[in-house]
């Protein structure tokens, strides 16, 4: 009778163990869930449009079929605005200058973790030309000299980076005119 007993005193105990740590569990997948939210208000496929929506490619791009990747870090306050921009590696530094007004106009978009005063975030953009359907050697040769003649933007030094959220890509691409 009394080994019928502690069983059963035993049998209560795992249970309780479980369900106590089966709680625990749950809270802490709950906290880091909400720790994973998507930093851009909307989520990646509203980010996506904000920035082909907010990137004007510019005619001097255009005109040269400049192509080409940007890579860069900015911070970003509690109120979503965005405090600092560094460009880490451009591919041209033409490239740059549309990216970093299109970042400038998605102020007020960025979530932070609520224990932070400032986050950052590094975010690549790719910017090519959508090919013609008959591509001439003309073409080829523009493309070649745009090539040679860029001025890349490379980071010789220690970057450091601490907490940082790295961002999908942003594909940006134009038409040339016929």
């Amino acid at each position: 009778m009394k080994a019928q007993k502690e069983t059963q005193e035993n049998n209560f105990f795992i249970k309780s163990s479980i369900l106590v740590a089966l709680f625990l569990l749950t809270s802490i997948c709950s906290k880091a869930q909400e720790q994973l939210i998507f930093p851009f208000q909307g989520g990646v496929t509203i980010m996506n449009r904000f920035f082909k929506d907010s990137l004007t490619v510019s005619p001097e791009i255009v005109q040269k079929k400049a192509t080409g990747t940007i890579v860069l870090k900015f911070t970003a306050d509690p109120n979503g605005n965005v405090k600092k921009i560094i460009i880490y590696y451009a591919d041209d530094y033409l490239l740059t200058t549309p990216v970093i007004e299109a970042l400038k106009k998605s102020n007020h978009k960025w979530i932070i973790p609520d224990h932070e005063k400032l986050h950052d975030f590094i975010i690549s953009f790719t910017i090519n030309f959508n090919p013609p359907a008959i591509e001439t050697p003309a073409l080829a040769k523009e493309v070649y000299r745009y090539y040679k003649q860029r001025h890349p933007i490379v980071s010789v030094n220690q970057v450091p980076i601490d907490d940082v959220t790295l961002l999908p890509t942003i594909q940006v691409d134009y038409n040339l005119p016929q």
